[in-house]
């Protein structure tokens, strides 16, 4: 739930009590009544404290409203976040490559990943809090991975950096997102990374003579 992300740690809100307890019998019961077919736009934080035995107030303390909630609920349900070495380069790559592909799996496993994540784009403030909290911190972790590589003599330093993060990332994101039915086999992330490296020209072949010019 709250704590570490890629990149530094989030602040607790001042004066905010903490109680695992409370903060887990709170996210469970989203997921319960998500499970049970509550939309999004239907559950209150009323319905959310009632159905985890606590008061709004121990909500509001720890929530500032419904959205921040829900995008730690999809944090918990959703594959938990990779370890990075934050000294490798490509070995991190891949690392992040392979957690776009888990959770492509997780989503086309899980109806309620699958349910919760189409009603979320249609509520523009959570899906930005998501964007925003979640989303690009691992942009911002794929980037640096990057970079290091570039520092490392891994890649080449003279094209843009976030230009190379979407040549890495966009092949995954387009089979996990745009393309549900595409394979997500288990060497995928290497397959991605192995033809980046070898670039998508034909490999050398025999020249044969070269052709005759019109005088």
């Amino acid at each position: 739930m709250r704590g570490q992300e890629q990149g530094g740690e989030r602040e607790p809100r001042r004066g905010r009590p903490r109680s695992e307890a409370a903060e887990r019998a709170i996210v469970q019961a989203v997921v319960r009544l998500l499970e049970e077919g509550e939309p999004l736009a239907g559950l209150s934080i009323e319905r959310i404290a009632r159905t985890a035995g606590v008061g709004k107030a121990t909500i509001y303390r720890r929530w500032r409203d419904k959205e921040e909630l829900f995008v730690d609920v999809l944090r918990d349900i959703e594959p938990p976040e990779p370890a990075l070495s934050g000294t490798s380069g490509l070995a991190d790559i891949r690392v992040c490559l392979e957690s776009l592909r888990h959770r492509g799996l997780a989503q086309r496993n899980s109806t309620l990943l699958y349910s919760v994540f189409a009603q979320m784009k249609s509520h523009p403030k959570l899906w930005g809090a998501y964007q925003c909290t979640v989303v690009e911190p691992r942009r911002a972790a794929m980037r640096a991975a990057v970079s290091r590589a570039v520092a490392a003599g891994e890649l080449r330093d003279d094209i843009d950096v976030e230009l190379m993060d979407e040549l890495f990332a966009g092949p995954m994101l387009v089979r996990t997102i745009h393309r549900k039915d595409a394979p997500l086999d288990d060497d995928l992330s290497e397959r991605i990374i192995r033809a980046l490296l070898e670039g998508l020209r034909p490999r050398d072949t025999p020249r044969g003579p070269a052709p005759e010019t019109g005088n």
